[in-house]
């Protein structure tokens, strides 16, 4: 009888979690459908400085219901160079405050409205069609399957309090903080949720089965552990990715154990909280964890500049984004001086430029660290050219030069052109890894054919981008050259491959991956050609409007 009680307290707790932690993702995505495109803006727009990335990383973490989830988009951002990891570090500290809120949540007693709220939930996203009532409906389904995991949690747990092996346990948690710091790290671990091991421990102290002093350092060690995800999310990522995750660590580490060592402080605070609010002990639980994380940002604040310093040489390597610093264009110079935030856009434009050509430089030889290396400068370009983009469109809207609009229009080509050319030098080092991985061989006269056309490519798209300048007609004459040479060379290669293919020389397979790898450098070199040539259509509109300047001064 005794185990079939044992496995019903189980079953249900883990049900419990279960719906908890679905009602928390169906939550979060609910609001994070309505909030839509604004969340990256939130994030884009209010990092300024370290206080407003607080701010940002709290509505943001309130909006998503998952402070990793922040964290996450935090990493894209600062991968994509929109955010220094001085911001970063800002909204991380913000994140970790909104989580709380969840707490709170938790801490209101409406448990006993879980079901219905649940159904009025389901029936909107199943019965309305309309995508904000649907949105409306995720909440609600979320908010009432939160509420209900918890309800099976809590009263699966209040039987473990006649268990002597169970009362044992907690006595000893309670005794020892650094037990309850290790249990608290390492439940969250395995949950993945910060909120759900809060929600247990709520579960736990409102049912008298551990003491505030057992639960404090739990809540220390639940904020130590959601610290993991971050830190598997930057595993395979970018060296901003890892360092993101280090100062989440290094900021989550360092409160804790200054709560740790100031835990009597700590647990008198929270206490006297208790009596001048009259608490209930979900609600204890939720000032204790809203407490900490407020009290260990406000310490921390100050110190951004010593994190970001310290995050460096723990996670050493060349910063991607230092190195090609994306511009903060600055959207006052397009109402004030259209003209001159039209050379700050071609600026930019070099800048991604020359981030893309040090992804072609890479792609001939193939290993797993380019590839990852190439994949978040490809995601880092998309997002600067997004930037540019609609500055561009932004400064279309006002009244422009004839001059000046015919170059607007050569750089808006141009920011699309390079663009292609970076997603094309993905696809080329995909091929190189299909050949370096023996899944096709290539004979050796197509390989060298190869390296020499890649040389000639590589070689061409990097003068045209240093040359490029809409405003210099010196320029313009050496690019032509370039281009000039640049077709040649491919027009010979085609012959020469066709000759190799009628003479068998390549293996059916080699001969597809060869005129796919060959295509791929034709285009990046067609591409170049369309820089190149794009800018010689300035020299004639420049030409044009001197020659009807000078016939009507003939006149």
């Amino acid at each position: 009888m005794m185990d079939s009680s044992v496995m019903e307290i189980i079953f249900t707790f883990i049900g419990g979690l279960g719906i908890f932690l679905y009602g928390i993702k169906q939550m979060g995505d609910g609001l994070q459908a309505a909030a839509g495109d604004r969340l990256r803006n939130i994030l884009n727009t209010f990092t300024r400085n370290p206080i407003m990335g607080v701010l940002a990383g709290m509505i943001v973490t309130i909006l998503i219901q998952s402070s990793s989830g922040t964290t996450v988009i935090t990493i894209g951002l600062v991968s994509a160079g929109f955010m220094t990891m001085r911001q970063a570090i800002g909204v991380v500290m913000g994140a970790n405050i909104g989580t709380t809120v969840t707490a709170f949540i938790i801490g209101i007693d409406i448990g006993a409205y879980a079901l219905p709220i649940l159904a009025i939930g389901a029936f909107l996203i199943f019965f309305i069609q309309k995508r904000k009532v649907k949105n409306i409906g995720m909440i609600l389904f979320g908010f009432g399957a939160l509420f209900y995991g918890l309800e099976l949690m809590s009263g699966a747990v209040k039987p473990l309090a006649d268990l002597e092996g169970f009362k044992q346990l907690m006595l000893d948690m309670s005794s020892n903080p650094i037990y309850g710091l290790i249990a608290g790290t390492i439940l969250t671990v395995v949950i993945q949720s910060s909120s759900a091991t809060i929600g247990i421990l709520q579960g736990f102290f409102a049912n008298d089965l551990i003491s505030l002093h057992g639960a404090l350092p739990v809540l220390l060690g639940d904020n130590i552990g959601t610290t993991i995800t971050a830190v598997l999310a930057s595993l395979a990522g970018s060296l901003a990715a890892k360092r993101v995750a280090a100062v989440h660590v290094m900021f989550n580490v360092i409160g804790a154990s200054i709560f740790l060592i100031i835990l009597p402080l700590y647990q008198m605070a929270i206490e006297w909280m208790q009596s001048l609010l009259n608490l209930k002990p979900e609600m204890v639980i939720a000032f204790a964890h809203g407490t900490f994380n407020v009290t260990n940002t406000l310490i921390q604040l100050p110190f951004i500049f010593v994190l970001a310093w310290v995050v460096t040489k723990i996670v050493p390597g060349e910063d991607l984004n230092e190195k090609y610093k994306p511009r903060n264009l600055d959207r006052n110079l397009i109402n004030r001086a259209p003209s001159i935030a039209l050379q700050e856009a071609q600026e930019e434009i070099q800048n991604i430029g020359h981030m893309t050509f040090s992804m072609l430089k890479n792609v001939n030889e193939y290993d797993d660290k380019k590839e990852r290396d190439i994949m978040h400068k490809h995601a880092a370009i998309d997002n600067m050219n997004d930037n540019v983009r609609q500055y561009l469109t932004k400064i279309s809207e006002k009244k422009l030069s004839k001059k000046d609009a015919e170059r607007m229009t050569v750089l808006q080509d141009v920011n699309r052109t390079i663009l292609k050319v970076a997603g094309l030098s993905e696809a080329y080092l995909l091929d190189k890894k299909k050949e370096q991985t023996n899944q096709v061989q290539i004979s050796e006269k197509a390989e060298a054919s190869i390296n020499r056309l890649y040389d000639h490519v590589t070689t061409s798209f990097d003068k045209t981008i240093d040359m490029f300048d809409v405003y210099d007609r010196v320029k313009r004459d050496e690019i032509v050259k370039i281009s000039n040479e640049s077709y040649r060379l491919e027009h010979d290669l085609r012959k020469k491959h066709i000759k190799r293919l009628s003479s068998g020389e390549c293996t059916p397979e080699g001969g597809l991956l060869y005129l796919d790898m060959i295509g791929i450098l034709e285009r990046i070199g067609y591409h170049s050609r369309n820089i190149s040539e794009s800018m010689i259509d300035i020299d004639e509109i420049e030409t044009n409007e001197e020659t009807e300047h000078a016939l009507e001064w003939s006149h």
